[in-house]
């Protein structure tokens, strides 16, 4: 038989194979290609060559390198607190309910600094003021103003904290809530002291049944701004860039401990906060930022910062008061995000939330889209996760708009269509809850780990990583049944931020050199790391290689890609 008799096709077999061709350079066409490019994700964090024994060797970030430079500020400009609200940037946005210039708030914190000189009779480098403030306008005028008088600030991350704080760190003046002020007038009077005390008041007093004391001096909000209004500004030196512009008290297991900053722990927070966003989708005056971590943390200063810094507006959830009204209990979850919705902020489009708030919120838009139809819902999530499983993630894909936009806008409402990013942190997060909320929520989820000793993040997974891995079985090093869990289930809070380095101490050294992951307990060092209060000048070690080192109290394991799983709340 004749090799032609071979080749003989009929039309059918024609369109046949013209079919397959279209169909398989439709799939290679059409397949979605990653946001970042694998290689770039298998390399993390910069690595020392050497390690000192029972400790991993240091960790940076990559971007950094062992022998780059830590960012301390945002640009070069930013050497103290006031110089993040930038004069020349007159656009107004809203913090809260207020829309607000930065010419206008730096001119409100002007008229606080100088009528708190002339009212309470504080004094620079002398005194310290205790801000029992709930999130608001008033406490950034009130921390600005403080730091531009190089007069430190007390905060607290819970009330119970309030009376060890007040007999260990007597404040010279009080700036309260009015609905704290029965209570703190009670908490003055218990104390059975002598000295005066002056206590700053935001809020309506007039009909509250205020304890009487001889020995309180209450002055109203209104009348500290409207004096110094008036008065002449008092020539005040810059402060240094070193000086502790604030204490941050907050609870451990061994008991109420406080982080000193300074303005440059503060800059260089806010350097690491921006650079959660890739530069292709960097912050900037269009957005608005939600935060569910309060002003009294370094981490929520952080974050409040940033957005003073990028002329975004700003908007904080409710439980992030430190004072809340009598009876009232605190929220979470979805209905914790939509307490927002009694400012009159436009939507936002970053959010910094916590766990429970990423769960909850694309738990309900998945169930949503399942009422919906659970047919296409099943089709849309089987296509969303084969792009997920190829690095890309969008909004705009046909089953977005058959399935998720709706599902979005019942449960975000007008977030639905402004959320961009989403920065995760402040508790565990497992990692199977990871592709839900991509999967529903379809923009960069960023997992971060913060810390009371540290202004912004500690470490954050890259936003376009969209890896996921199997959680296997726990490995031999794992000594817990906490760190069992967390090294098995929890999703990996990503490298360093880009001015942190860390490192591990009490590792196996024998595990370690056979090819074992290191486990040990986390030490951390870098611009944005405060220093306790328990630990003193003098204690510092004289080595540079041993200094400003701080046990985090947790313990965490970093994979071959220099990625971190910190076990949050664990004691060293």
């Amino acid at each position: 038989m004749a090799l032609s008799d071979y080749l003989v096709t009929d039309d059918l077999t024609i369109i046949l194979a013209l079919v397959a061709a279209g169909l398989f350079l439709l799939h290679n066409l059409y397949k979605p290609q990653a946001l970042v490019h694998p290689i770039l994700l298998g390399r993390q964090s910069d690595v020392a060559r050497v390690r000192n024994p029972k400790e991993s060797a240091v960790y940076r970030n990559y971007s950094t390198g062992m022998l780059g430079r830590f960012p301390l500020r945002p640009t070069k400009d930013q050497h103290v607190l006031l110089d993040l609200v930038k004069p020349d940037a007159d656009a107004p946005r809203t913090l809260w309910s207020t829309k607000i210039t930065n010419p206008e708030l730096r001119a409100r914190v002007a008229n606080v600094g100088a009528g708190l000189l002339r009212l309470t009779g504080i004094a620079p480098q002398e005194s310290n003021v205790l801000l029992l403030l709930n999130d608001s306008l008033e406490f950034i005028v009130a921390d600005l103003a403080l730091a531009s008088l190089s007069i430190p600030s007390l905060t607290l991350s819970s009330l119970a904290l309030l009376s060890p704080v007040f007999e260990n760190h007597a404040p010279s003046v009080i700036i309260s809530q009015a609905e704290f002020l029965p209570q703190l007038l009670e908490l003055v009077y218990e104390a059975n002291e002598s000295s005066q005390h002056t206590i700053v008041v935001v809020g309506d007093i007039s009909s509250a049944k205020l304890p009487r004391s001889n020995n309180v001096k209450i002055v109203k909000w209104e009348d500290v701004e409207r004096e110094g209004a008036s008065a002449d500004k008092p020539a005040l030196p810059v402060p240094n860039p070193e000086d502790v512009f604030t204490v941050s008290f907050f609870e451990t297991p061994a008991g109420p401990e406080g982080v000193q900053l300074t303005h440059q722990n503060l800059t260089a927070g806010v350097a690491a906060t921006r650079a959660l966003m890739p530069p292709s989708s960097a912050m900037s005056p269009l957005d608005t930022i939600l935060s569910a971590y309060p002003l009294s943390s370094p981490y929520g200063r952080a974050v409040a910062y940033t957005a003073l810094f990028e002329g975004t507006s700003f908007v904080t959830v409710d439980s992030t008061k430190l004072i809340k009204p009598e009876g009232a209990t605190s929220a979470t979850g979805l209905k914790d995000l939509r307490t927002t919705v009694s400012y009159s902020t436009s939507s936002p489009t970053i959010l910094f939330v916590r766990p429970d708030h990423l769960t909850s919120l694309s738990d309900t838009i998945l169930q949503e889209a399942k009422k919906a139809s659970w047919l296409l819902h099943n089709f849309a999530w089987r296509h969303k996760l084969a792009g997920i499983l190829e690095g890309y993630i969008t909004k705009q894909s046909l089953w977005d708009r058959l399935v998720f936009d709706s599902a979005r806008v019942k449960v975000m409402g007008k977030g639905a269509g402004t959320v961009r990013a989403v920065i995760v942190s402040g508790g565990a997060l497992e990692a199977q809850a990871f592709t839900p909320a991509r999967i529903a929520l379809s923009v960069p989820v960023i997992n971060a780990h913060a810390h009371p000793l540290v202004a912004g993040p500690v470490f954050a997974s890259h936003a376009l990583d969209l890896q996921t891995f199997g959680t296997g079985t726990p490995g031999a090093e794992s000594t817990s049944a906490a760190d069992a869990y967390a090294f098995t289930y929890l999703a990996p809070v990503g490298p360093p931020s880009v001015n942190v380095e860390a490192k591990l101490s009490g590792v196996d050294d024998t595990a370690v050199e056979a090819g074992a992951d290191p486990v040990g307990l986390l030490h951390v060092r870098g611009p944005s790391v405060g220093r306790p209060l328990s630990v003193t000048p003098e204690e510092e070690p004289q080595e540079e290689e041993l200094r400003g080192w701080r046990a985090t109290g947790e313990r965490a394991k970093v994979a071959p890609n220099g990625t971190f799983k910190v076990v949050v709340g664990s004691k060293a």
